[in-house]
């Protein structure tokens, strides 16, 4: 960083990329989310076409073990709004944070633009004895 930043612009620059490594972290983890949560809509609906009486097996770790139709689907639909939850609140998460680091990037520009002073529209500021 610049040694001529003023101490808080600089602490403000720290935050910002805090705030954008968090909501790159979320991204990620949200599509994540997402490519898991399409994975099961689609075993869901691969089971509308077996037959229930289809010999079946689901993936445990390293193994495949035999389940019945009946506990797949109650497995995959229990996963499906499970990570519907999920999705939707790393989505929220990621919006908060891209909020709070656009609030941030303006508050460090007018600190640059103004100087060190009283804060944004405070007395004295802009627009004062109008």
């Amino acid at each position: 960083m610049q040694g001529s930043l003023p101490p808080e612009a600089q602490e403000k620059i720290e935050e910002l990329q805090d705030l954008q490594e968090t909501t790159e972290q979320l991204a990620a983890q949200k599509t994540q989310a997402e490519t898991s949560l399409n994975e099961a809509q689609t075993a869901l609906e691969a089971l509308d076409d077996i037959d229930e009486d289809a010999t079946m097996y689901r993936e445990i770790g390293e193994l495949l073990v035999h389940t019945d139709y009946e506990s797949a689907q109650e497995d995959l639909e229990e996963k499906v709004d499970s990570l519907e939850v999920r999705v939707e609140q790393l989505q929220k998460r990621e919006e908060k944070t891209q909020e709070q680091f656009e609030e941030l990037q303006e508050e460090l520009q007018q600190l640059l633009q103004g100087g060190e002073g009283g804060g944004p529209m405070g007395p004295g500021g802009p627009g004062a004895g109008a």
